[in-house]
């Protein structure tokens, strides 16, 4: 009886990472703080500044845009890219353009 508890709670703590990884995130409108998740090599203070520069400087068109954010480069990119979107880079960066 006392088995089955320790059991399920097993379970639950092996399967909750396949439950929590739902896809790429969106640099264009993630926090700091899923961004420093998401992209390995990246922590607080780089996903603050790329927040940052987004604010700034507008939506990203694309993951290479990052190159904008001092500290990231092609290969900080290439090892994130599967883990990141720039989803509606395009036209936020046209609409920005546009105000």
């Amino acid at each position: 009886m006392k088995v089955l508890p320790k059991l399920l709670l097993l379970c639950s703590l092996f399967f909750t990472p396949f439950l929590v990884t739902a896809g790429p995130v969106d640099i264009n409108s993630a926090d700091a703080k899923a961004i420093a998740a998401a992209m390995q090599g990246v922590g607080a203070k780089k996903a603050e500044a790329i927040v940052a520069e987004r604010d700034k400087n507008g939506a990203f068109k694309s993951i290479d845009d990052l190159t904008r954010v001092k500290g990231i480069n092609a290969k900080t990119i290439e090892a994130n890219r599967t883990k990141i979107t720039a989803g509606g880079g395009a036209a936020n960066a046209k609409a920005a353009k546009l105000q």
